[in-house]
């Protein structure tokens, strides 16, 4: 039975989002939305919930249908409250004091450690802070959940331990999910629609499946597209054939013959249909200098520690070597960032780290989470034309590629979007042309199109990276080299497997 029915919806801003989109959930869907940056995954999610009207169609939902809509950030309101009274304050005024219980069974659910819950909100990592949200909503007991990307800040552990908490939802209540996590999409959805301007797709498969049926189906599409053409384009000669031989002859058969050829061409022009294949805006490409050097880091043991002094682990003797996509494994806490510091700080000031060393012809690239890279009270515009010296023109012309449009080029960066602003440190990179990258969660706000496309660029290019990532599908294409952080020991294994398994059988 459909709880929700969506007929011929679409949305338009200054473009169509999606149009003639023809949809039903019902119980047992796991639904994922795939789309590029801005392409209308929230925007679904909003008329899902009955909070944005559409601008043209028709959304039917059940009678009585409670829908939970999970968004990615944090009212305002909330930041001063306690993680349990976030989550309290949900229930309807009327049940919380004979319905109070439900809190502390929905937060026990998500495994939320006693101390965690009287901590204010923006105390909370922004971790914390998603799965508050998930329990502020959850607590209400909705009919269908809507999760708009729920892993964004969430650690490997709790990405398990939320894939495994949707795994175990009651199978009647429907979950729809906007995400870019491609190995989270796999484990917790059984649907998959590819959100585009005009036709959308809908495949009965979780996303990689869905994937490979949505390539198959653009290149049968394209397929059909080239031969209609060349067949119109046939058409179209040979109307001009007869064309020609009709004048000379003054056959009105033959001016008929014309017409109708012409018609035929006109009809399957008309009705050919070109094969879409979605992409984000803005290009993501990188530049590899390179070096005569095979060994650019070597490491004697270096201790990594705290700001205070206090020992996290030691390297023992290690080498980071041309061509080395070195993935750092390990939970929160045992040292990733601050390896990744020690490491920026050895480049940066050469000799100025015990026991590392670097070779001098090592030019760093450095991209982190935080995109400290770049000052959000700055423009694009005038941080591209100071920083490497380039005239206004080709300054636009590279943002542009970057998919920083012409009319936010001088607006601050910090009203950029997430994937803006990761498009544009990609850009201040490649500018760099560094022949080592340090990157700490490169992934966390492109798209999968942008994803896939840095995974391209480090390949392609031979790249050598040290990097850290909680994004499964990244580290399983990226990387050759794998250093584990465990027990205050810096081990190397041979493929990031085992750690996923370890983390899915005991994410605390």
């Amino acid at each position: 039975m459909a709880l929700i029915s969506l007929k011929s919806l679409g949305v338009t801003m200054s473009a169509p989002l999606f149009s003639n989109l023809d949809l039903t959930i019902g119980a047992g869907d796991r639904l994922g939305i795939v789309a590029a940056n801005g392409r209308g995954k929230s925007t679904l999610l909003k008329c899902l919930a009955g909070e944005f009207e559409a601008t043209s169609g028709d959304i039917t939902r059940s009678r009585g249908l409670r829908v939970g809509h999970v968004e990615q950030s944090v009212p305002d309101a909330l930041l001063g409250r306690g993680f349990h009274d976030v989550v309290a304050d949900a229930l309807p005024v009327d049940q919380r004091d004979s319905e109070f219980w439900r809190v502390d069974v929905v937060l026990d659910s998500l495994e939320v450690p006693e101390d965690m819950r009287g901590r204010p909100m923006r105390a909370l990592s922004g971790g914390w802070q998603r799965l508050a949200l998930i329990a502020r909503v959850w607590v209400t007991d909705p009919d269908m959940l809507l999760l708009d990307e729920p892993t964004n800040h969430l650690d490997l552990a709790r990405i398990s331990q939320l894939e495994t908490w949707l795994n175990v939802l009651p199978r009647d209540v429907p979950v729809i999910i906007a995400s870019h996590d491609r190995a989270f999409l796999d484990a917790t959805t059984n649907r998959t629609l590819f959100l585009r301007p005009e036709d959308s797709p809908v495949f009965a498969l979780p996303y990689s499946r869905a994937r490979q049926a949505l390539d198959e189906l653009d290149a049968s599409t394209a397929r059909k597209f080239e031969r209609d053409m060349k067949i119109a384009q046939q058409l179209r000669k040979q109307a001009a054939k007869l064309n020609n031989i009709g004048i000379n002859s003054g056959s009105d058969l033959l001016t008929v013959k014309t017409r109708q050829l012409k018609e035929r061409a006109e009809k399957l022009e008309d009705a050919a249909v070109q094969a879409h294949r979605e992409r984000s805006a803005g290009a993501i490409r990188l530049a590899n200098r390179g070096t005569h050097a095979k060994v650019l880091i070597t490491l004697e043991d270096a201790a990594v520690e705290t700001p205070n002094g206090t020992l996290l682990f030691r390297t023992g003797k290690r080498h980071i070597c041309q061509g080395d996509r070195i993935v750092l494994l390990g939970r929160n806490g045992v040292g990733k960032t601050r390896f990744i510091a020690m490491i920026r700080n050895a480049v940066a000031e050469p000799g100025s780290v015990a026991n590392v060393k670097v070779t001098p012809s090592t030019v760093l690239g450095y991209g982190d989470q935080a995109l400290s890279g770049i000052d959000g009270d700055d423009t694009p515009l005038a941080m591209l034309s100071r920083r490497f010296e380039v005239g206004e023109q080709r300054a636009r012309a590279l943002l542009a590629g970057a998919g920083v449009a012409i009319e936010m080029q001088e607006r601050k960066i910090g009203v950029l979007s997430g994937g803006q602003k990761s498009r544009l440190m990609m850009l201040v990179l490649r500018l760099i042309q560094p022949n080592f990258y340090l990157l700490d969660e490169p992934t966390n706000h492109l798209d999968i199109d942008g994803q896939e496309a840095l995974e391209d660029e480090l390949l392609t290019h031979q790249a050598s990276c040290l990097l850290a990532s909680h994004d499964r599908s990244f580290i399983r294409a990226v990387g050759n080299r794998f250093w584990l952080i465990d027990r205050r020991r810096l081990t190397e294994v041979d493929d990031p497997e085992a750690f996923f398994r370890s983390v899915a059988e005991t994410p605390n």
